[in-house]
């Protein structure tokens, strides 16, 4: 991928939602939400501070992350439809 972003933001791909409920029933595409979860694929240098200074991401490359249904603004790259947002967009890292 041939994408950096800048400052505080990252690069998210959504991961596939689950198209099957626990007791068995088929979710058609249709009627599936789009998913909230998503795997880090770049992050930019950190945020800039009020004094100048750079903080670090908190966030890695790899990480799977949440967030809201509304976060972030949507690119197409390489026919892949990716999310660029801000750290602060994200609510949570899930940890293994």
């Amino acid at each position: 991928m041939n994408l950096r972003p800048l400052h505080d933001r990252v690069i998210v791909k959504r991961l596939d939602q689950e198209t099957k409920t626990a007791s068995g029933l088929i979710i058609p595409d249709a009627a599936a939400e789009k998913p909230d979860q998503g795997e880090i694929l770049a992050v930019g240098n950190g945020k800039v501070q009020d004094d100048g200074k750079v903080r670090p991401l908190e966030v890695k490359v790899g990480d799977r992350v949440l967030f809201g249904k509304y976060s972030g603004q949507t690119v197409k790259v390489d026919g892949d439809e990716l999310l660029v947002m801000r750290e602060e967009d994200i609510m949570a890292v899930l940890v293994k």
